[in-house]
């Protein structure tokens, strides 16, 4: 298959923030080829951010304040959790770079989910959307102790 991707929406560009799959046309063509499917960045952050999750030994996601912001968020009604939080991406044609905030839990090997998460991300943004994933940097911002969890919900059973 002969797919071009381009990037159309927002930026600096006319065409950034959208990522356009484009196929062989006429009748000779396979059915799958002809015409043009676009995916925003965001489907592409939403990816990530899912596969991310999926890594045993992945805490949370999101630095400091996005952390903090987020869970404020989810406590609201009708809030949502920020499935993006701590993702960002970059989509080019034909290829994605995505950068990771992230927090993983106690007692793991730091490196083992780095590479766990790498694969996730890229088997799951490559399957799902036929972009080249040329990087995935990950940065973990905390370790998530055992007691955190406990004081955390002391807290919040308080009178107020």
């Amino acid at each position: 298959m002969t797919d071009n991707i381009t990037s159309v929406g927002g930026g600096s560009r006319p065409d950034t923030g959208v990522s356009a799959l484009k196929g062989r046309t006429g009748a000779g063509a396979p059915a799958e080829t002809r015409g043009k499917t676009t995916i925003a960045d965001g489907v592409v952050a939403k990816i990530a951010g899912m596969a991310t999750r999926e890594v045993p030994g992945i805490h949370s996601m999101g630095a400091g304040m996005a952390r903090a912001f987020g869970a404020m968020r989810e406590r609201v009604p009708g809030g949502t959790g920020g499935v993006t939080r701590g993702v960002k991406v970059e989509v080019g044609e034909r290829q994605a770079a995505v950068d990771l905030d992230v927090v993983v839990e106690y007692g793991v090997s730091i490196v083992d989910v780095a590479g766990a998460v790498r694969t996730n991300v890229i088997s799951a943004l490559e399957r799902m959307t036929g972009l080249e994933v040329v990087e995935v940097n990950i940065a973990v911002d905390d370790v998530h102790l055992p007691d955190e969890e406990e004081e955390a919900e002391r807290d919040e059973g308080r009178v107020r």
